[in-house]
């Protein structure tokens, strides 16, 4: 069979859910039995994401392959199984860096190197490196509106793949606009008709709108948009705001979007097994419960630089059938100036649970460190993340082992007690992944320990992305005063986890478990945070007096 391609773009305006339009038309695609693979192009000319900052562009989804790609590629592993890698994420600037390279090399024999057909053949070739791997169809989304200037060579791209592979092997899929205009209370198609006509003007004709709503269209205003767009009624899909996500599977199904893809592409497909995902909704959407995690980061102002990591804590909370309340809390705001103060204690009461994610640079860090000391002294279920074990450590080693400049050398290079050090200060490598330890890494666990309980097995792989190390100089000091590790790389080089017996749930990991979570397969080391934060909430309900219970329902 040929390689079929089905192309995602966006028009009107930006975050659409062109991510999650793809992933969700993955999953149904899986759910016929069919093998897909997901590939994003971003028009940005940053090689990859990773120097970019967590305010503008979000989370740095990290792979397998130890790949810094746009957080569109964890919607896509978590909606589906494919194995995406570095040729996954491709942006303006990589494809240029490629061809700059090539050109210095001679590659192209002294020919003027232009955008077509250099540019377009090197996008193309990118699209065709990872359809080449085996699955039925690939989904390629191309970052950005149509209009851009910087997505006009990707547009271009897609266009001629369509002229080269004909039309049973391409469907173009346009995320669009439908607004509803509350002064005049209607649905306006004037945008999507635009965004459709600017596709137009370029060569590509949009086989299925998704048309981005707050409501059901109505039949009249499907068969309008249709007219005016040229294509048949079916395909003009409401893709209405949903209060989870994970809805949009069921709800493109239940248009038929997965139906009209097979159709155009000619492929023959079982019907859609969307049992798990019903039952999941059914969880999502009728909890038993609610648990509440506060979560102390850097990078609270913007929630999409936490992607994975909320999603990831949602898991947890739907395989316990409970509702997840998430309270974000600015680590600059928990922060004491003077030695005993515990004004930060008010702000960090009655959560279930407390957890402490990644992060670059200083800013934070006193806040963070205060609430780990919380956690830790109020038996609050805590869970530390890269950052988050780190300064756990830290914390232990100033409030428990009496070393009171215990710091890191990335918050303080002259500090007497490094208890973290910098990788290349640990290893005396410049160069790993630009001084990082990236990708996916072996880690060997105790068997007596709450890691290896949550996993059930003593050998796990997990993905990193940080520059800084537990310095063993330290681990008798600490785990003399009762700190444990209980994870390490097999050749017991690095400090993976970090324990506290005797504590309801104190744990502390260097990599990013929320990178492997998904909804129908959620982390064990979430899913066990989650367990200890409600036992928490059920010992702090029984501790009440009918006054405080009354208070917290109030609240």
């Amino acid at each position: 069979m040929s390689a079929k391609y089905i192309f995602v773009t966006g028009g009107v305006v930006s975050s659409l859910g062109k991510g999650l339009a793809a992933a969700s038309i993955g999953c149904l695609l899986e759910s016929r039995g069919l093998k897909v693979n997901l590939m994003k192009f971003d028009p940005y000319l940053n090689v990859d994401p990773g120097t970019m900052s967590p305010f503008q562009h979000g989370e740095v989804f990290v792979t397998d392959d130890g790949a810094e790609t746009d957080l569109d590629l964890g919607h896509y592993e978590r909606f589906t199984h494919a194995r995406l890698t570095r040729d996954n994420n491709l942006t303006t600037g990589r494809i240029y860096e490629q061809i700059i390279t090539k050109e210095r090399r001679g590659d192209y024999l002294g020919k003027t190197v232009q955008v077509i057909p250099h540019v377009t053949n090197e996008i193309k070739n990118a699209m065709k490196k990872v359809a080449a791997m085996g699955q039925d169809v690939t989904i390629i989304e191309i970052g950005g509106t149509v209009g851009d200037i910087e997505s006009l060579p990707f547009l271009e791209a897609i266009r001629q793949m369509r002229q080269e592979l004909g039309r049973e092997n391409t469907v173009f899929v346009h995320v669009t606009l439908v607004p509803w205009i509350a002064a005049a209370q209607e649905l306006k198609t004037k945008p999507t008709q635009h965004s459709v006509k600017e596709m137009l003007s370029i060569g590509i004709q949009p086989d299925i709108l998704l048309c981005r709503t707050d409501r059901f269209l109505s039949n009249d205003i499907k068969s309008k948009i249709a007219l005016f767009c040229n294509l048949e009624e079916k395909a003009v899909i409401t893709a209405r705001d949903v209060p989870s996500i994970y809805e949009c599977p069921l709800m493109f199904a239940q248009e038929g979007v997965d139906s009209l893809v097979l159709r155009y592409l000619h492929i023959e497909a079982k019907e859609a097994n969307l049992a798990e995902w019903r039952e999941l909704l059914e969880r999502c959407y009728h909890p038993r419960d609610e648990v509440s995690i506060a979560i102390v980061g850097k990078y609270v102002e913007y929630e999409d630089s936490y992607k994975s990591l909320k999603e990831a804590l949602i898991h947890g909370a739907m395989a316990e059938n409970l509702k997840l309340q998430i309270t974000w809390i600015e680590a600059e705001g928990l922060e004491s100036k003077f030695l005993g103060d515990r004004s930060y204690q008010s702000q960090l009461e009655g959560f279930d649970g407390i957890l402490v994610p990644g992060g670059f640079g200083k800013r934070g860090i006193e806040g963070m460190l205060n609430a780990i000391r919380f956690a830790r002294e109020m038996r609050v279920p805590y869970f530390g993340i890269c950052l988050g074990m780190q300064t756990a450590c830290i914390e232990f080693a100033r409030n428990v082992c009496g070393l009171e400049g215990a710091n890191s050398s990335e918050f303080d290079p002259a500090t007497s007690d490094r208890v973290i050090y910098k990788l290349r200060e640990l290893i005396g490598v410049e160069e790993m992944g630009g001084t990082m330890r990236l990708g996916a890494w072996q880690c060997v666990l105790k068997p007596d320990s709450i890691a290896s309980a949550a996993y059930g097995t003593t050998t796990i792989s997990e993905r990193h992305r940080h520059r800084y190390e537990f310095n063993r100089d330290y681990e008798a000091l600490l785990t003399g005063a009762g700190l444990r590790i209980t994870g390490t790389t097999p050749d017991a080089t690095y400090v993976e986890i970090v324990e506290l017996p005797g504590h309801p749930f104190f744990l502390g990991c260097q990599f990013h478990p929320e990178f492997k979570s998904k909804p129908l397969e959620p982390h064990p080391l979430f899913h066990s945070f989650i367990q200890a934060s409600y036992r928490n909430r059920d010992k702090r309900a029984a501790a009440m007096v009918p006054s405080q219970i009354a208070a917290e329902i109030n609240r």
